[in-house]
Protein backbone atom coordinates (compact mmCIF):
# COMPACT_ATOMS: atom_id res chain seq x y z
CA UNK A 1 0.00 0.00 0.00
CA UNK A 2 1.34 3.32 -1.13
CA UNK A 3 1.61 6.50 1.21
CA UNK A 4 -1.12 8.35 1.51
CA UNK A 5 -0.68 11.93 0.25
CA UNK A 6 -1.82 13.24 3.72
CA UNK A 7 0.35 11.12 5.36
CA UNK A 8 2.94 12.24 3.32
CA UNK A 9 2.62 15.74 4.04
CA UNK A 10 2.05 15.09 7.60
CA UNK A 11 5.48 13.51 7.81
CA UNK A 12 7.08 15.91 6.10
CA UNK A 13 5.87 18.77 7.98
CA UNK A 14 7.74 17.14 10.89
CA UNK A 15 10.97 18.77 9.38
CA UNK A 16 9.95 21.51 10.42
CA UNK A 17 10.24 20.91 13.94
CA UNK A 18 14.15 20.33 13.54
CA UNK A 19 16.63 23.14 13.42
CA UNK A 20 19.75 21.74 11.62
CA UNK A 21 22.20 23.64 13.16
CA UNK A 22 25.00 25.54 11.17
CA UNK A 23 23.65 26.23 7.60
CA UNK A 24 26.30 25.27 4.65
CA UNK A 25 27.73 28.72 4.22
CA UNK A 26 29.17 28.01 7.40
CA UNK A 27 30.30 24.23 7.18
CA UNK A 28 31.98 24.91 3.91
CA UNK A 29 33.52 27.61 6.30
CA UNK A 30 34.63 25.39 9.12
CA UNK A 31 35.78 23.01 6.41
CA UNK A 32 38.11 25.23 5.26
CA UNK A 33 39.63 25.97 8.68
CA UNK A 34 40.00 22.63 9.41
CA UNK A 35 41.93 22.30 6.35
CA UNK A 36 44.34 24.94 6.82
CA UNK A 37 44.65 24.82 10.35
CA UNK A 38 44.20 21.19 11.35
CA UNK A 39 45.96 18.76 8.94
CA UNK A 40 49.47 19.73 8.41
CA UNK A 41 50.00 17.34 10.56
CA UNK A 42 46.98 16.33 12.69
CA UNK A 43 47.85 15.66 15.73
CA UNK A 44 46.49 13.71 19.29
CA UNK A 45 47.61 13.60 22.83
CA UNK A 46 51.02 14.58 21.38
CA UNK A 47 50.85 11.85 18.23
CA UNK A 48 50.82 12.50 14.71
CA UNK A 49 48.31 10.59 13.50
CA UNK A 50 47.74 12.21 10.03
CA UNK A 51 50.18 14.08 7.91
CA UNK A 52 50.88 14.89 4.25
CA UNK A 53 53.63 13.06 2.31
CA UNK A 54 54.13 16.25 0.28
CA UNK A 55 52.44 19.67 0.00
CA UNK A 56 48.92 19.68 1.39
CA UNK A 57 47.35 20.69 -1.56
CA UNK A 58 43.57 20.53 -3.65
CA UNK A 59 43.82 19.64 -7.26
CA UNK A 60 41.36 19.94 -10.21
CA UNK A 61 41.55 17.37 -13.52
CA UNK A 62 39.22 18.12 -16.73
CA UNK A 63 37.28 14.46 -16.91
CA UNK A 64 37.91 14.62 -20.34
CA UNK A 65 41.70 15.03 -20.61
CA UNK A 66 42.13 12.98 -18.35
CA UNK A 67 40.14 10.10 -19.82
CA UNK A 68 41.68 10.85 -23.07
CA UNK A 69 45.13 10.89 -21.69
CA UNK A 70 47.70 7.99 -22.24
CA UNK A 71 47.62 5.01 -19.46
CA UNK A 72 50.76 4.97 -16.57
CA UNK A 73 49.80 1.40 -16.40
CA UNK A 74 49.93 -0.75 -19.06
CA UNK A 75 48.25 -3.52 -17.67
CA UNK A 76 45.49 -3.57 -14.53
CA UNK A 77 44.68 -6.34 -12.48
CA UNK A 78 41.55 -5.92 -9.83
CA UNK A 79 40.76 -8.44 -7.02
CA UNK A 80 37.54 -8.84 -5.39
CA UNK A 81 35.91 -11.32 -2.77
CA UNK A 82 32.10 -12.42 -2.74
CA UNK A 83 29.96 -14.29 0.40
CA UNK A 84 26.78 -15.33 1.04
CA UNK A 85 26.48 -14.16 3.60
CA UNK A 86 26.25 -14.85 7.83
CA UNK A 87 24.07 -17.90 7.96
CA UNK A 88 22.55 -19.83 11.28
CA UNK A 89 21.22 -23.23 11.05
CA UNK A 90 19.33 -24.72 14.17
CA UNK A 91 21.93 -26.82 15.04
CA UNK A 92 23.82 -24.22 16.52
CA UNK A 93 26.30 -24.02 12.97
CA UNK A 94 27.02 -20.10 11.95
CA UNK A 95 28.61 -20.46 8.56
CA UNK A 96 29.37 -17.99 5.86
CA UNK A 97 31.35 -18.64 2.10
CA UNK A 98 33.48 -16.28 0.50
CA UNK A 99 34.76 -17.15 -3.24
CA UNK A 100 37.86 -14.52 -4.61
CA UNK A 101 38.14 -13.92 -7.84
CA UNK A 102 41.27 -12.09 -10.11
CA UNK A 103 40.32 -9.71 -13.16
CA UNK A 104 43.01 -8.70 -15.75
CA UNK A 105 43.22 -6.10 -18.61
CA UNK A 106 44.03 -7.45 -21.17
CA UNK A 107 42.19 -10.22 -19.96
CA UNK A 108 43.50 -13.73 -19.06
CA UNK A 109 40.80 -16.35 -19.31
CA UNK A 110 43.19 -18.85 -16.96
CA UNK A 111 43.38 -16.08 -14.07
CA UNK A 112 39.58 -15.74 -14.72
CA UNK A 113 38.53 -19.15 -14.22
CA UNK A 114 40.60 -19.60 -10.68
CA UNK A 115 38.93 -18.99 -7.20
CA UNK A 116 39.65 -19.59 -3.75
CA UNK A 117 37.06 -20.39 -1.98
CA UNK A 118 36.48 -20.13 2.16
CA UNK A 119 33.75 -21.88 4.27
CA UNK A 120 34.17 -20.34 7.71
CA UNK A 121 31.92 -22.27 10.85
CA UNK A 122 31.50 -21.13 14.39
CA UNK A 123 29.49 -23.41 16.88
CA UNK A 124 29.61 -23.18 20.58
CA UNK A 125 29.74 -26.90 20.40
CA UNK A 126 33.68 -27.69 21.42
CA UNK A 127 32.88 -31.21 20.33
CA UNK A 128 32.12 -29.96 16.29
CA UNK A 129 35.32 -31.01 14.16
CA UNK A 130 36.53 -29.19 10.65
CA UNK A 131 39.08 -30.59 8.79
CA UNK A 132 40.76 -27.52 7.56
CA UNK A 133 43.58 -29.07 4.92
CA UNK A 134 43.15 -27.00 1.44
CA UNK A 135 41.59 -29.17 -1.46
CA UNK A 136 41.79 -28.43 -5.25
CA UNK A 137 38.53 -28.08 -7.54
CA UNK A 138 38.23 -27.34 -11.53
CA UNK A 139 40.74 -29.43 -12.72
CA UNK A 140 43.53 -27.63 -10.30
CA UNK A 141 42.07 -23.71 -11.35
CA UNK A 142 40.60 -23.84 -7.62
CA UNK A 143 41.15 -24.39 -4.12
CA UNK A 144 38.90 -24.10 -1.19
CA UNK A 145 39.23 -24.47 2.74
CA UNK A 146 37.17 -24.89 5.41
CA UNK A 147 37.71 -23.17 8.88
CA UNK A 148 36.37 -23.26 12.35
CA UNK A 149 36.18 -20.43 14.74
CA UNK A 150 36.29 -21.22 18.28
CA UNK A 151 33.38 -20.40 20.38
CA UNK A 152 32.74 -16.55 20.89
CA UNK A 153 30.30 -14.97 23.27
CA UNK A 154 29.36 -12.40 20.76
CA UNK A 155 30.03 -11.65 17.17
CA UNK A 156 29.85 -15.19 15.74
CA UNK A 157 28.21 -13.85 12.41
CA UNK A 158 30.57 -10.82 12.12
CA UNK A 159 33.70 -12.95 12.92
CA UNK A 160 32.96 -15.40 10.21
CA UNK A 161 31.87 -13.14 7.33
CA UNK A 162 35.02 -11.71 8.60
CA UNK A 163 37.59 -14.17 8.15
CA UNK A 164 36.22 -15.97 5.17
CA UNK A 165 36.10 -12.93 2.74
CA UNK A 166 39.59 -11.74 3.68
CA UNK A 167 41.23 -15.25 3.90
CA UNK A 168 39.73 -15.66 0.33
CA UNK A 169 40.83 -12.08 -0.58
CA UNK A 170 44.47 -12.31 0.96
CA UNK A 171 45.32 -15.71 -0.22
CA UNK A 172 44.15 -15.35 -3.44
CA UNK A 173 45.95 -12.15 -4.46
CA UNK A 174 49.14 -14.13 -2.89
CA UNK A 175 48.84 -17.36 -4.82
CA UNK A 176 47.89 -15.04 -7.88
CA UNK A 177 50.45 -12.09 -7.43
CA UNK A 178 53.45 -12.98 -10.20
CA UNK A 179 50.37 -12.80 -12.89
CA UNK A 180 50.20 -8.57 -11.83
CA UNK A 181 52.92 -6.65 -13.34
CA UNK A 182 52.51 -3.56 -13.63
CA UNK A 183 49.72 -2.39 -11.40
CA UNK A 184 46.96 -4.61 -8.81
CA UNK A 185 43.82 -2.73 -7.56
CA UNK A 186 42.14 -4.41 -4.72
CA UNK A 187 38.07 -3.74 -4.18
CA UNK A 188 38.12 -2.18 -0.92
CA UNK A 189 41.11 -1.19 1.49
CA UNK A 190 44.48 -1.94 1.86
CA UNK A 191 44.32 -4.06 4.66
CA UNK A 192 41.71 -6.03 6.64
CA UNK A 193 39.51 -3.13 7.93
CA UNK A 194 37.13 -5.21 9.10
CA UNK A 195 39.21 -7.59 11.10
CA UNK A 196 41.73 -4.34 12.81
CA UNK A 197 38.48 -2.55 13.92
CA UNK A 198 37.62 -5.70 16.38
CA UNK A 199 40.36 -4.44 18.48
CA UNK A 200 40.00 -1.07 17.84
CA UNK A 201 35.89 -0.93 18.55
CA UNK A 202 35.36 -3.94 20.44
CA UNK A 203 37.63 -4.87 23.29
CA UNK A 204 36.00 -8.45 23.70
CA UNK A 205 37.52 -9.54 20.21
CA UNK A 206 41.11 -8.26 21.28
CA UNK A 207 41.96 -11.34 22.60
CA UNK A 208 40.95 -13.48 19.61
CA UNK A 209 43.07 -11.66 17.12
CA UNK A 210 46.15 -11.35 19.41
CA UNK A 211 45.62 -15.35 20.14
CA UNK A 212 43.89 -17.16 17.41
CA UNK A 213 45.96 -17.93 14.65
CA UNK A 214 43.43 -17.66 11.90
CA UNK A 215 42.72 -13.81 11.80
CA UNK A 216 46.80 -13.45 12.20
CA UNK A 217 47.22 -15.51 9.59
CA UNK A 218 44.79 -13.15 7.66
CA UNK A 219 46.66 -10.34 8.32
CA UNK A 220 50.03 -11.85 7.94
CA UNK A 221 48.69 -12.26 3.96
CA UNK A 222 48.20 -8.99 3.01
CA UNK A 223 52.01 -7.88 5.07
CA UNK A 224 53.63 -10.47 3.10
CA UNK A 225 51.61 -9.24 0.02
CA UNK A 226 52.74 -5.59 0.35
CA UNK A 227 56.29 -7.25 0.66
CA UNK A 228 56.24 -9.03 -2.22
CA UNK A 229 55.16 -6.34 -4.51
CA UNK A 230 57.60 -3.67 -3.19
CA UNK A 231 60.68 -5.91 -3.35
CA UNK A 232 59.25 -6.61 -7.32
CA UNK A 233 58.64 -3.41 -7.61
CA UNK A 234 54.85 -3.71 -8.25
CA UNK A 235 52.47 -1.04 -6.52
CA UNK A 236 49.44 -1.66 -5.17
CA UNK A 237 46.51 0.09 -4.28
CA UNK A 238 42.53 -0.38 -2.33
CA UNK A 239 40.03 1.36 -4.13
CA UNK A 240 37.45 2.34 -1.20
CA UNK A 241 34.43 2.83 -2.83
CA UNK A 242 32.47 3.51 0.54
CA UNK A 243 34.97 5.04 2.93
CA UNK A 244 33.50 5.73 6.29
CA UNK A 245 36.86 6.23 8.11
CA UNK A 246 36.41 8.69 11.42
CA UNK A 247 39.91 9.38 12.00
CA UNK A 248 39.62 13.11 11.52
CA UNK A 249 36.07 14.03 13.04
CA UNK A 250 36.46 11.76 15.77
CA UNK A 251 39.96 13.72 16.51
CA UNK A 252 38.20 17.01 15.63
CA UNK A 253 35.61 16.51 18.39
CA UNK A 254 38.18 15.26 21.13
CA UNK A 255 40.03 18.82 20.65
CA UNK A 256 38.26 20.31 23.19
CA UNK A 257 40.36 23.06 24.25
CA UNK A 258 39.83 23.79 20.34
CA UNK A 259 35.86 24.31 21.38
CA UNK A 260 35.38 22.51 17.73
CA UNK A 261 31.64 21.99 16.84
CA UNK A 262 32.40 19.03 14.33
CA UNK A 263 29.26 18.77 12.35
CA UNK A 264 30.26 15.92 9.70
CA UNK A 265 29.58 12.19 10.78
CA UNK A 266 32.87 10.51 8.90
CA UNK A 267 35.59 12.16 7.17
CA UNK A 268 33.34 11.71 3.92
CA UNK A 269 31.80 14.30 4.55
CA UNK A 270 34.28 16.51 5.23
CA UNK A 271 36.39 16.05 2.30
CA UNK A 272 33.24 16.00 -0.21
CA UNK A 273 32.88 19.69 1.31
CA UNK A 274 36.73 20.82 0.85
CA UNK A 275 36.70 19.10 -2.67
CA UNK A 276 33.19 20.50 -4.48
CA UNK A 277 33.56 22.86 -6.58
CA UNK A 278 30.76 25.62 -7.55
CA UNK A 279 29.27 28.75 -6.21
CA UNK A 280 25.96 29.84 -5.03
CA UNK A 281 23.83 31.18 -7.51
CA UNK A 282 19.75 32.89 -7.42
CA UNK A 283 17.24 31.15 -8.77
CA UNK A 284 13.34 31.20 -8.77
CA UNK A 285 13.26 29.48 -5.42
CA UNK A 286 15.81 31.17 -4.22
CA UNK A 287 19.13 30.85 -3.36
CA UNK A 288 21.42 27.50 -3.89
CA UNK A 289 24.44 25.58 -4.81
CA UNK A 290 25.44 25.09 -8.41
CA UNK A 291 27.80 22.29 -8.23
CA UNK A 292 30.87 22.51 -11.06
CA UNK A 293 31.10 19.08 -12.96
CA UNK A 294 33.65 18.82 -15.57
CA UNK A 295 36.29 18.32 -13.22
CA UNK A 296 37.65 15.81 -11.17
CA UNK A 297 39.22 17.59 -7.75
CA UNK A 298 41.00 15.21 -5.81
CA UNK A 299 43.66 15.72 -2.55
CA UNK A 300 47.28 14.99 -2.00
CA UNK A 301 48.31 11.71 -0.13
CA UNK A 302 47.97 11.65 3.24
CA UNK A 303 49.94 8.89 5.51
CA UNK A 304 47.53 7.57 8.11
CA UNK A 305 48.55 6.25 11.41
CA UNK A 306 45.08 6.92 13.40
CA UNK A 307 42.42 4.25 13.95
CA UNK A 308 42.90 0.77 12.45
CA UNK A 309 45.26 2.11 10.71
CA UNK A 310 47.62 2.72 13.80
CA UNK A 311 48.27 -1.19 13.81
CA UNK A 312 50.65 -1.55 10.58
CA UNK A 313 51.84 2.18 11.39
CA UNK A 314 55.65 3.06 12.00
CA UNK A 315 54.72 2.48 16.16
CA UNK A 316 52.17 -0.05 15.64
CA UNK A 317 52.56 -3.54 16.53
CA UNK A 318 50.87 -5.61 13.43
CA UNK A 319 49.42 -8.22 16.34
CA UNK A 320 52.46 -9.30 16.61
CA UNK A 321 53.22 -10.30 12.25
CA UNK A 322 56.73 -10.11 12.08
CA UNK A 323 57.71 -7.41 9.18
CA UNK A 324 60.75 -7.74 6.77
CA UNK A 325 60.97 -4.20 5.64
CA UNK A 326 61.24 -1.02 7.41
CA UNK A 327 58.17 -0.54 9.16
CA UNK A 328 57.20 2.88 7.29
CA UNK A 329 56.95 1.05 4.24
CA UNK A 330 53.56 -0.94 5.34
CA UNK A 331 52.19 2.17 6.74
CA UNK A 332 48.64 2.97 5.26
CA UNK A 333 48.23 6.31 2.85
CA UNK A 334 45.75 7.74 0.84
CA UNK A 335 44.13 10.25 -0.85
CA UNK A 336 40.37 11.21 -1.93
CA UNK A 337 38.59 11.61 -5.19
CA UNK A 338 35.68 13.52 -5.40
CA UNK A 339 33.21 12.94 -8.78
CA UNK A 340 30.73 15.84 -8.76
CA UNK A 341 28.23 13.67 -11.51
CA UNK A 342 26.92 11.77 -8.58
CA UNK A 343 28.05 13.90 -5.96
CA UNK A 344 30.61 10.88 -4.31
CA UNK A 345 33.92 10.68 -2.99
CA UNK A 346 36.15 7.24 -3.22
CA UNK A 347 39.61 6.77 -0.66
CA UNK A 348 42.33 5.47 -2.57
CA UNK A 349 45.00 3.81 -0.06
CA UNK A 350 48.76 2.69 -1.07
CA UNK A 351 51.72 1.40 1.26
CA UNK A 352 53.90 4.00 1.68
CA UNK A 353 56.84 1.70 0.23
CA UNK A 354 55.59 2.77 -3.26
CA UNK A 355 53.94 6.35 -2.07
CA UNK A 356 57.39 7.49 -0.85
CA UNK A 357 58.24 7.64 -4.41
CA UNK A 358 57.51 11.09 -5.90
CA UNK A 359 56.84 9.35 -9.32
CA UNK A 360 55.22 6.24 -8.63
CA UNK A 361 52.86 8.19 -6.26
CA UNK A 362 51.93 10.56 -9.42
CA UNK A 363 51.52 8.18 -11.69
CA UNK A 364 48.82 5.69 -9.39
CA UNK A 365 47.16 9.47 -8.59
CA UNK A 366 46.55 9.57 -12.83
CA UNK A 367 45.70 6.23 -13.19
CA UNK A 368 43.15 6.41 -11.04
CA UNK A 369 42.14 9.49 -11.58
CA UNK A 370 41.67 8.24 -15.36
CA UNK A 371 39.81 5.03 -14.05
CA UNK A 372 37.09 7.07 -12.58
CA UNK A 373 36.71 9.49 -15.40
CA UNK A 374 36.20 6.93 -17.78
CA UNK A 375 34.16 4.51 -15.60
CA UNK A 376 31.96 7.43 -14.54
CA UNK A 377 32.30 5.59 -11.17
CA UNK A 378 34.74 2.93 -9.28
CA UNK A 379 37.61 1.96 -11.63
CA UNK A 380 36.34 -0.66 -14.37
CA UNK A 381 39.06 -3.45 -13.51
CA UNK A 382 37.25 -3.87 -9.42
CA UNK A 383 33.79 -4.14 -11.56
CA UNK A 384 35.03 -7.03 -13.57
CA UNK A 385 36.25 -8.75 -10.34
CA UNK A 386 33.16 -8.25 -9.15
CA UNK A 387 31.55 -9.65 -11.04
CA UNK A 388 34.06 -13.02 -11.17
CA UNK A 389 33.50 -13.07 -7.68
CA UNK A 390 29.65 -12.23 -6.83
CA UNK A 391 27.70 -15.36 -5.71
CA UNK A 392 24.26 -13.90 -7.26
CA UNK A 393 21.01 -14.64 -5.15
CA UNK A 394 19.90 -17.34 -6.66
CA UNK A 395 23.01 -19.03 -5.97
CA UNK A 396 23.39 -17.97 -2.31
CA UNK A 397 19.58 -19.48 -1.78
CA UNK A 398 20.79 -23.08 -3.63
CA UNK A 399 24.14 -23.10 -1.71
CA UNK A 400 21.80 -22.45 1.91
CA UNK A 401 19.37 -25.41 0.53
CA UNK A 402 22.23 -27.51 0.22
CA UNK A 403 23.74 -26.98 3.54
CA UNK A 404 20.66 -27.94 5.01
CA UNK A 405 20.87 -31.06 3.59
CA UNK A 406 24.15 -31.82 4.74
CA UNK A 407 24.04 -30.77 7.78
CA UNK A 408 20.53 -32.42 7.97
CA UNK A 409 19.58 -28.93 9.96
CA UNK A 410 17.62 -26.19 8.60
CA UNK A 411 17.86 -22.70 8.57
CA UNK A 412 17.14 -20.11 11.72
CA UNK A 413 14.56 -18.23 9.95
CA UNK A 414 13.16 -15.27 11.88
CA UNK A 415 9.57 -13.34 10.58
CA UNK A 416 11.42 -11.26 8.67
CA UNK A 417 12.63 -13.30 6.49
CA UNK A 418 9.71 -15.20 5.81
CA UNK A 419 7.90 -11.44 5.48
CA UNK A 420 10.11 -10.40 2.74
CA UNK A 421 10.91 -13.29 1.25
CA UNK A 422 15.31 -12.96 2.14
CA UNK A 423 17.58 -15.42 3.54
CA UNK A 424 19.20 -13.43 6.63
CA UNK A 425 22.34 -11.20 6.65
Amino acid sequence: MTLDPVHFDGIARLAKRIDHGTDERDRRAFAETVWESFLDPLVQDGRTILEPIDERARRVVDREAVALRQREFPTEHGLDAGTINPTAFKNGLVIDIAQAAMSATPSDLDLHRSRTTVMTVHSNDETMTVDETWGKFDDGYSRSRAVKIPPLPRFAEGVVHALALYLAESTHARDHATAVTDLLVLDGPLYPRGLLRWADQHPDLTDFLLDDPRPTTVLENYVRLVEDFAERGVPLVGFVKNPTTRVLTRTLKSKRDANLSVPWSNDSGLFTRLLERGDYVDDVDGERWDRETSTLSYTNWFRSRGGVDRPLSIDGDAYGVERHLEHAAYEVTFFVIYDPRDDLLYRVEAPYAFTRDPDTRERMTMQLLQDVAVAHGPPTIIGKADELARIASPEKASLRETLEERFDATQDRTYDDHRWDEQPY
